[in-house]
């Protein structure tokens, strides 16, 4: 075996920038991200408070509360999941496992990866005219909730597949070769293996529909009142309601309140942290099962 030849003092300076170079991108990241978290929250938690977080807005009272936009959000969030959960992994085991026709899965993958790309505004615009109009819901949770589910099912359906393709092909065979059945296979080895990067691809659809707000703001309206959650659940899901992000973007834009737009920013960043841990938790629980 040849003795390794030293580096050359050219070749070490090279290196020693190169690395540099990399320590330097990383830390100018992390330093980025703490100053913008912790500029926000500096900005935002003075003013968020308990009467903030738990009641309405009121002109007549003089009061100002995000508990409506709150629940909007979470409403959102759990339909928009119910929706694209089956549809999207249900897409992505089909094309992954099932469909034999080369041409159509690259039709549908190049398909996926345009609907990525579209701008959200493009969205909501589609959303009012077929949702809102044409299927008569109106402005509404919905609308909003199925105007989501466009948004963000190319993202559940790519890391979904790109996460059943990581599963070793001796996983299945050897799940055949035992007798398992197609579906058995799929169900009790590869869905398994692969629910990492299904959390994942949940876990970034959460983070663009708590982040969205140009779609909702033509589909599911700017409501800002508890009085729908207490009428039936025909009359709520059918009703105007403002997300968190649709608040802020009306605190800040349209009424120059940048206290209760900075507290609703830090409000939407530990609720993004919430649902991110939860998902992690959720993905650790079911991989052990």
């Amino acid at each position: 075996m040849r003795d390794m030849q030293p580096l050359s003092g050219r070749r070490k300076a090279y290196d020693r920038v190169l690395r540099f170079l990399l320590y330097f991108c990383a830390a100018l990241t992390c330093t980025l991200l703490v100053l913008f978290i912790g500029y926000i929250f500096v900005k935002g938690l003075p003013h968020v408070t308990w009467s903030f977080i738990s009641s309405e807005s009121s002109f007549i009272r003089g009061t100002i509360g995000i508990l409506p936009n709150i629940l909007n959000t979470v409403y959102l969030v759990v339909v928009t999941l119910i929706f694209i959960l089956p549809l999207g992994v249900g897409a992505a085991i089909y094309l992954t496992e099932y469909a034999s026709n080369r041409r159509f899965v690259a039709v549908i993958e190049f398909a996926t990866e345009t609907l990525t790309g579209i701008p959200s505004i493009i969205f909501g615009l589609v959303g009012m005219l077929f949702f809102c109009q044409r299927l008569g819901l109106q402005a509404s949770l919905l609308a909003g909730s199925l105007t989501l589910v466009i948004v963000t099912i190319p993202t559940i359906i790519r890391t979904t597949q790109e996460s059943l393709k990581t599963v070793p092909q001796s996983y299945r065979e050897a799940a055949l070769g035992l007798g398992a059945g197609k579906w058995h296979m799929i169900r009790t080895v590869v869905l398994p293996s692969s629910v990492d990067g299904i959390v994942t691809g949940c876990i970034l659809s959460v983070g663009r529909i708590v982040g969205e707000s140009a779609a909702l703001l033509f589909t599911a309206g700017m409501g800002m009142s508890l009085n729908n959650y207490f009428a039936s659940v025909g009359n709520f899901i059918h009703s105007s309601g403002a997300s968190l992000t649709v608040a802020l973007y009306v605190y800040a834009r349209e009424r120059a309140e940048f206290d209760v737009a900075f507290a609703i920013a830090a409000i939407l960043m530990l609720l993004t942290l919430v649902i991110n841990l939860s998902a992690k938790l959720v993905g650790r629980k079911l991989k052990k099962t």
